[in-house]
């Protein structure tokens, strides 16, 4: 079980790692990305969360600061899922679709993460 434990952190982990540093490569794209979806200070915002999922990602593959990176990918998760994946106000039935399936997928990530903290810490493995 160890082992599936250590899995899980370097998907999970990684996932948030890469999918950070996509946010920041990407930075002009999801800029406007986040603008159409009257997100304030959208580059900042783009860059911000960027950095959390690479922060919360590291937390969680190491093992450290596991609360900390849980309240990161957390944060960003349940206001992601709020304020781009809106998929009750949209009316186009393919656009909609691929929002609520984003809303869904980023709620069960936030579900994944909090569970993290019912882990008694330290983690097998952790950096320290």
């Amino acid at each position: 079980m160890e082992y599936l434990f250590i899995l899980g952190r370097i998907l999970l982990g990684g996932y948030f790692i890469l999918s950070g540093f996509s946010h920041l490569k990407n930075l002009k794209m999801l800029t406007g990305y986040a603008q159409s979806k009257k997100v304030p200070m959208p580059s900042l915002a783009v860059s911000l969360t960027g950095l959390m999922m690479i922060i919360g990602g590291l937390g969680i593959l190491l093992g450290v600061y596991i609360e900390l990176s849980v309240l990161l990918l957390a944060v960003f998760l349940f206001v992601t899922s709020i304020q781009m994946h809106q998929y009750w106000k949209v009316s186009d039935q393919m656009t909609r679709m691929g929002e609520e399936i984003n809303f869904k997928k980023n709620m069960a990530l936030l579900g994944a993460v909090l569970m993290l903290l019912a882990i008694p810490s330290p983690w097998i493995l952790s950096l320290f």
